[in-house]
């Protein structure tokens, strides 16, 4: 692994923390002192504690933050000057002031590396190692984030108190957070059950996504991406699945990019992910959903099966369920029976074929404990489409395969591999047909099989 000082482009990178619309600092940071950071850090934190803020707003927060801030640094000044030292410049006093404010409202020395778009996964095992996984598919090591362990623990709190839409807990009794960023990346750490605090964010580098950005980017064929469209606009319920990292929940965002804009999309996540609300042109009428977890007092838990439940009395166009994990298999599968037509869902799984064995298998364990044969069943009528995604030996996310559901046979799902694995490692058609009511609904909204 080597080892680097600085992250590609570092001289490009400013202190930015954005709130509300406001962007602030403009110094590298190489060039902010640390050492007055954590002195102004822990003056301002002790004055916010003894005033006890936890009933102000954010913004009430953060502008009460900015104050005291401004203060300490006029009386730097003031100590530099009867010292006949010199005084911090604006731009130095705005670095400072950014990175305090970083640290108390946002992700302190992490945040040039989130703006380094070539950085795609950020590691942080302590106080004193920092790996990061580059676009290339190389790997780096660059300076620590924070002066110790317990500093680690307490970045953490904060993420967890500000970046969210309740406060989740990071203590002893509640030892891993999840969490998705401001700018949609998804934070997850955890201590306590290891020997140091770890920090990991994953990057998403695809939000704002099409279809036509995948094929682009050579994630699939043209033809099999026009397929996919006229799926989508047929109102086809589809199944994405793949092992972890392979892309999934970017096709789902580009799936749903063709919905149209009239149409209510209801999401349901256990940590939002999907971020389709960054995006009011192309989902007007969106409805983002996430799981929360119980208070202190055991209370208040909302589940990902519950969250489905509610959308359906929101009289959903669609559902999307970020990622099937367990007890909402069977009222996702119920309500795209039940009129939420062209609702879509991400499953883990091995093979398109493992998919379908993977949801029978989360239905086993849900508390209605459907037997296999039931569950194919549900899924059979449920189900039109299983695409699978996987990583090849050079990294790249691929489409290797698209399955048709057509029914079940007692402990047997039927399907039809309608792309399937091709020479150049991407999905390619197969020579095996659509069934007449897949071909029928696609033609209806403009596709045309034979001229594939």
């Amino acid at each position: 692994m080597t080892r680097i000082d600085t992250p590609p482009d570092r001289e490009q990178l400013a202190y930015e923390y954005h709130t509300e619309g406001r962007s602030k600092g403009l110094q590298n940071i190489a060039e902010v002192d640390q050492v007055l950071v954590a002195t102004i850090r822990a003056e301002v934190a002790e004055t916010l504690s003894a005033r006890g803020i936890e009933h102000l707003a954010l913004p009430d927060r953060e502008a009460l933050t900015d104050e005291l801030v401004a203060r300490a640094l006029e009386a730097h000044a003031h100590r530099c000057l009867a010292n006949a030292d010199d005084p911090l410049t604006l731009d130095q006093e705005a670095a400072i002031a950014a990175a305090v404010r970083a640290e108390l409202f946002g992700l302190g020395r992490l945040e040039p590396l989130l703006a380094d778009s070539s950085i795609t996964d950020i590691h942080v095992v302590g106080c004193d190692q920092v790996i990061l996984d580059i676009a290339d598919g190389s790997k780096a090591e660059v300076e620590p984030v924070v002066g110790s362990d317990d500093e680690l623990i307490d970045l953490i709190r904060i993420i967890g108190r500000n970046e969210g839409i309740a406060e989740r807990r990071f203590d002893f009794a509640h030892p891993q957070l999840n969490q998705q960023l401001r700018d949609g990346s998804r934070l997850f750490a955890v201590a306590w059950v290891t020997r140091r605090p770890h920090l990991f964010i994953r990057r998403h580098r695809l939000i704002d996504v099409t279809l036509s950005d995948l094929v682009r980017l050579g994630t699939l064929s043209e033809p099999l991406a026009d397929f996919l469209v006229s799926a989508v606009k047929a109102r086809r319920n589809i199944l994405v699945a793949g092992g972890m990292g392979a892309g999934k929940t970017t096709l789902l965002r580009a799936l749903l990019a063709e919905a149209a804009p009239e149409e209510r999309i209801v999401t349901v996540e256990t940590d939002y992910e999907l971020a389709l609300d960054r995006f009011p042109e192309r989902h007007p009428d969106l409805i983002a959903l996430e799981a929360r977890e119980a208070n202190v007092e055991g209370a208040g838990m909302i589940t990902c099966a519950d969250l489905v439940r509610w959308a359906m009395r929101m009289a959903a166009s669609r559902i999307a369920v970020g990622e099937v994990l367990g007890s909402e298999v069977i009222p996702m599968l119920n309500a795209m029976n039940s009129g939420a037509a062209g609702s879509m869902c991400t499953v883990h799984a091995n093979s398109s074929a493992d998919a379908l064995g993977k949801l029978a298998l989360l239905a086993i364990q849900a508390p209605e404990h459907l037997e296999i044969p039931h569950t194919y069943a549900l899924a059979a009528q449920a189900l039109d489409l299983v695409v699978f995604m996987a990583t090849d030996a050079r990294g790249r996310r691929l489409i290797q395969s698209v399955r048709e559901v057509t029914g079940s046979d007692g402990s047997q799902m039927i399907t039809n591999e309608i792309w399937a694995l091709g020479s150049d490692e991407r999905a390619a058609r197969t020579a095996v047909s659509l069934t007449e009511a897949m071909r029928v609904a696609c033609a209806n909204v403009g596709y045309r099989e034979d001229l594939r």
